[in-house]
């Protein structure tokens, strides 16, 4: 007997448990901060298709996770893709990795908002990055997933841990100017049979995933930012390596606030050897802030070190007119998010809250000038860039 079909909306009913989250936000009462998060709902909603119907772990393929659209705390360096697969098959990834600064893969138990549990100890977590991997010299390669590494295999090899249903890839830029993003394919290398029609029960599970997975990445999301704000307070970098999350790589979370008129000094020593590091700047909801029209991000590339050897941003609602300038998009609350990543040494940064008027008056007597033409030229450079980038 088929089965009884409820009316569209009731299945979207769980959207509203995600509106209560609304709870955990700084300014709960403020109509601005309920549209903000009406918004983040929708973006994470829309995701929920491409998570569950673009593929499944029989029938593998790449759907895209967060970037300059679904930006819920993505790394602005980074294209992010998913792809479903089972600690019961095993995967070929082929192709060429083109030119960016990195190329990551992690096979986990879940991403947030989906139906399983999130594993923050990492006890499904495996990585390998493109440093590990056999690469020809045209940048072509090949790697195995699988849950036991086959016997005689001496190509590259990532394992699957029991219960792992989430591939992560990650294309990771420095230069995105010029760099090339990979072009790749994964299939499975088990018979499986053709992709099949969906059933009815099916469609309905998928509908049910997609309208409860807002609710589920926000109960993460906003925990993971206020509890940074109760353990250290704002205006303070909390260094922090998350389980679940690259083995290489230590985070460097702060809650900021400033006021108009007023700029926040982030200030840190370099590790002698830095493979890749980075600071980017989020909303108050978790998400990245606007990137592509915005300069809310930099890195190693393209940072500016002052003369002593430190790097210095600014974060400031106004273009200070220095270089390093952290865009809020107009936010006077968010988080900033550092990296360092496979370093020899990770500094802890500071942040320094002062008026813009006397920006200058804490910086080094060299800093230079930057001007409103260098600035316009700095972000239609960025914009060319980023659109440039995959993205779907």
């Amino acid at each position: 007997m088929a089965p009884a079909i409820k009316p569209l909306m009731e299945y979207l009913a769980p959207l509203e448990e995600a509106v209560a989250q609304l709870a955990n936000t700084w300014r709960p009462d403020d109509p601005a901060c309920r549209t903000d998060v009406y918004r983040q709902i929708m973006m994470q909603f829309s995701y929920a298709y491409f998570a569950f119907f673009h593929a499944d772990a029989d029938h593998p393929d790449w759907a895209p996770l967060w970037n300059p659209v679904f930006t819920l705390q993505p790394n602005p360096d980074d294209i992010y893709l998913y792809c479903p697969i089972s600690s019961e098959r095993r995967y070929r990834i082929s192709g060429n990795r083109g030119t960016v600064k990195m190329v990551t893969f992690t096979t986990q138990l879940s991403l947030a908002g989906m139906p399983w549990e999130n594993d923050l100890t990492g006890a499904h977590y495996n990585d390998i990055d493109d440093g590990d991997l056999q690469v020809d010299a045209n940048g072509d390669f090949e790697l195995l997933l699988s849950a036991e590494r086959p016997e005689g295999h001496q190509g590259n090899w990532l394992r699957i841990a029991p219960g792992a249903q989430v591939l992560m890839t990650r294309y990771r830029s420095y230069d995105w100017e010029n760099e090339v993003d990979p072009r790749m394919s994964i299939e499975c290398l088990d018979p499986v049979g053709p992709k099949q029609r969906l059933s009815p029960d099916q469609i309905v599970e998928r509908i049910d995933h997609m309208a409860h997975m807002p609710e589920r990445a926000l109960r993460l999301f906003y925990p993971m930012q206020n509890g940074i704000r109760e353990r250290v307070g704002v205006n303070v970098f909390e260094p922090i390596k998350y389980g679940g999350s690259f083995t290489r790589q230590v985070y460097l979370p702060a809650v900021y606030e400033l006021e108009d008129g007023e700029a926040l000094i982030v200030e840190t020593d370099l590790p002698a050897q830095r493979r890749y590091w980075n600071f980017q700047l989020n909303d108050p909801y978790f998400n990245a802030a606007e990137y592509v029209y915005r300069l809310s991000s930099t890195n190693g590339h393209y940072a500016r070190v002052s003369s002593d050897g430190k790097f210095r941003a600014v974060i400031a609602l106004e273009d200070p007119g220095v270089p390093n300038w952290l865009d809020p998009a107009g936010f006077k609350q968010g988080t900033i998010y550092g990296r360092w990543y496979d370093c020899d040494s990770e500094p802890t940064p500071t942040i320094k809250r002062v008026r813009l008027a006397e920006l200058r008056d804490h910086l080094p007597s060299d800093t230079p000038i930057v001007t409103p033409d260098e600035r316009a030229e700095e972000l239609r450079r960025r914009v060319r860039a980023c659109q440039r980038r995959r993205r779907w």
